[in-house]
């Protein structure tokens, strides 16, 4: 099932940014039919750009938040948001909307979370000194027991995570069956070998009813088996073959003969 089956953008007269992207400008509609869609296109085609629109339309939930209408963030793209008419098969507050930049802030802001609490499991240790085991216990209880619940998340302690193995457990950790999930350049911390980790967790949760909408430059990720890809490059948007790539065309070329382009530069 595919929870999202189109958009249509309804006239706007308005000749600002972001109206004023080709591919916004010639947006009419985009039907959706496959549980993965891609889009792809150069820096500023408006890939993102949209990808953000939909999942302020759509009400998505975001990493830290889940409020999306009070991310600032957001607020170029709220008027091309209300722009858009969603049709659904069947409406869905699973999933969530998250760009590389999300992830990073948030991550960073769970260490200092737990750096904050280890630090008040200290000063407790310090200010019992002397005093019944019971009563230390008691008085550290908030806070252990808010490092555990922080702890639970992922497994195991943040800072034991590098970027890439900390974005897949966050994206299993939040894995929900039914769900749409719009994803803006998921590949950002992820080397090459957990970019395909990426892509079997990808197949596991559409087999489980997920849809994706996924804005990427990533070859490796682009490859998935059955999915849509839809070019920016040109407006109106179109679907391209992954054969037919600019992304793939030049990285082909550049693995097969690197000393050729880098005489260049």
């Amino acid at each position: 099932m595919y929870h999202l089956r189109s958009l249509k953008r309804q006239s706007s007269a308005a000749d600002h940014y972001p109206f004023n992207i080709p591919a916004v400008q010639q947006l009419d509609q985009l039907d959706f039919t496959a549980p993965v869609t891609f889009f792809v296109g150069d820096n500023g085609s408006g890939k993102s750009t949209l990808l953000e629109a939909i999942a302020v339309a759509a009400g998505s939930i975001t990493v830290g938040s889940d409020d999306i209408q009070r991310d600032p963030t957001l607020n170029p793209v709220r008027e091309l948001a209300n722009s858009l008419l969603l049709t659904w098969t069947v409406k869905t507050r699973q999933g969530l909307f998250l760009r590389a930049e999300d992830f990073f802030g948030y991550v960073k802001r769970l260490a200092q979370m737990e750096a904050e609490l280890q630090a008040e499991l200290a000063r407790v240790d310090k200010e019992y000194v002397g005093r019944s085991k019971q009563a230390r216990g008691l008085a550290q209880l908030p806070f252990a027991s808010e490092l555990h619940a922080l702890r639970q998340q992922y497994g195991r302690q943040l800072n034991n995570f590098s970027h890439g193995e900390s974005f897949l457990e966050l994206f299993q950790s939040r894995f929900r069956p039914h769900g749409l999930y719009l994803l803006d350049e998921p590949e950002a911390p992820l080397s090459p070998a957990h970019q395909l980790a990426f892509l079997s967790l990808l197949k596991q949760m559409v087999a489980q009813n997920c849809q994706f909408i996924i804005a990427t430059h990533s070859p490796i990720i682009m490859a998935f088996s059955g999915a849509v890809i839809l070019s920016f490059d040109e407006a109106p948007i179109q679907p391209v073959a992954y054969d037919d790539l600019e992304h793939v065309a030049i990285t082909q070329s550049f693995l097969n003969n690197p000393d050729s382009y880098l005489r260049r530069l």
